[in-house]
């Protein structure tokens, strides 16, 4: 059960997402919880831990934390990521949604398609710097990082 089974998200401190980043947001924890793969590998000779997992991702001291833990609540793996690799990629993505977001009030569906697959291809770079920087921490699928850098964009605390 290599899996997150529960997710949870510490925006403590942040503020509050604009309404098209909370229902992104929102869809991508329930797409997230509905189909993943989320692994921990084993350190030093030790056993991967079991999942099915919970995930709390937060923001402390100014860095992405992955607080991994069994069902249960007890402590599987912490680890914590610099924004710094992320920043281009959020930037960017952030700024084609705006662009998809206002397409779609006015413009033709063909020009939204346009706006919508430089989007996915923003969101799939996005997805493999997530799976880059949690290589030896982490095993993730290419659908579980996409979710997850929605997450990591929703956390960003520098847009």
């Amino acid at each position: 059960m290599a899996r997150i089974a529960k997710l949870e998200i510490d925006d403590s401190g942040l503020p509050a997402p604009t309404p098209e980043i909370e229902q992104e947001r929102r869809v991508a924890v329930f797409d997230l919880l509905e189909d993943n793969s989320f692994a921990i590998p084993g350190r030093e000779g030790e056993a991967a831990p079991e999942g099915p997992f919970a995930l709390t991702l937060a923001v402390r001291d100014g860095r992405l934390v992955f607080d991994t833990s069994t069902e249960g609540g007890d402590k599987v793996a912490e680890f914590h990521l610099s924004f710094g690799p992320f920043r281009q990629a959020v930037k960017d993505y952030f700024q084609i949604c705006e662009s998809y977001f206002e397409a779609v009030k006015r413009l033709p569906p063909s020009q939204i398609e346009a706006i919508d697959m430089a989007r996915r291809g923003i969101h799939n770079e996005g997805a493999r710097i997530l799976q880059e920087r949690l290589e030896g921490k982490a095993e993730i699928d290419i659908d579980t990082a996409r979710r997850l850098f929605t997450l990591v964009c929703a956390l960003t605390p520098v847009k």
